[in-house]
């Protein structure tokens, strides 16, 4: 009898209704959405990094997004936010949910970036990088902050004066000033840890704020604190953090950065 012939006779084996057990799944501390741009490269990298807490799940939604980052293209992110909310997880209880976009969310502004979510999500957690910078500057004590951005000359004066609206004074900024978000993901941590460090030497600073989710930045954050005694924080570290504090994780994470060993203020 040839092998074919054989197997066709040999019954099948085909066990249904097999008995099983269940539990909560993941995310049995807390449930993070994130909303991120289509064009970011950088941001899911790190937060992996950050926030891969025991019992802690991150669900990423993308939105479109112009690779050419201005304050126009920025403002157009606002119709994108309730679709991208939509997408993470539906039904599902969220802890919170962050919109992944430091200028955009400054462009819009935070209020109405949590309004438009809550539309979906009524009553979630919410964060920015721009909301996780304020939140971490208050938490370091960073009254003078040096800022660092890759971005054009027009976006930095407009997040200089909403940082300073917050409370924080900004008494000297500088930048990469690269509006192509993918080449800006492809700017070095060395040259990140060497501006920062130049930037903040400029003046007495009490740190160094480095925004956009798409610049690298985990690498060095220790590197340039320990070098200038003074924290440093990053639009993704500053945004991890915000979003595991806001979901009651008080999880110290070690090596990247003071801000990811403080709690709320």
């Amino acid at each position: 009898m040839s092998v074919a012939v054989k197997q066709a006779l040999d019954p099948i084996i085909n066990r249904t209704n097999i008995p099983c057990t269940f539990d909560q799944g993941v995310g049995v501390r807390a449930r993070i959405g994130i909303i991120q741009l289509a064009t970011d490269q950088t941001a899911e990298h790190e937060f992996r990094q950050i926030m891969g807490r025991p019992g802690v799940a991150t669900y990423a939604s993308r939105i479109y997004n112009d690779n050419n980052i201005t304050p126009e293209t920025l403002k157009a992110l606002e119709g994108e936010v309730g679709k991208g909310t939509a997408l993470i997880m539906p039904g599902r209880k969220l802890d919170v949910v962050g919109f992944c976009c430091t200028s955009g969310a400054m462009i819009i502004g935070d209020d109405q970036v949590a309004s438009l979510i809550r539309k979906v999500r009524p009553g979630v957690g919410y964060t920015s990088p721009m909301a996780g910078a304020i939140a971490a500057m208050k938490a370091l004590g960073m009254r003078r902050v040096a800022m660092l951005t890759p971005y054009v000359q027009a976006i930095n004066d407009l997040m200089r004066a909403y940082i300073q609206a917050a409370g924080p004074v900004v008494p000297v900024m500088g930048s990469f000033t690269i509006a192509d978000d993918a080449k800006v993901a492809t700017i070095t941590e060395r040259a990140v840890r060497d501006a920062a460090i130049a930037l903040a030497r400029e003046t007495a600073v009490d740190g160094v704020f480095l925004s956009c989710s798409s610049i690298r930045a985990l690498g060095v954050i220790e590197e340039v604190e320990a070098t200038l005694g003074l924290p440093m924080i990053s639009s993704n570290q500053s945004m991890a953090w915000h979003m595991l504090r806001l979901a009651g994780i008080k999880d110290e994470v070690p090596g990247m950065g003071r801000l990811l060993r403080a709690q709320l203020a």
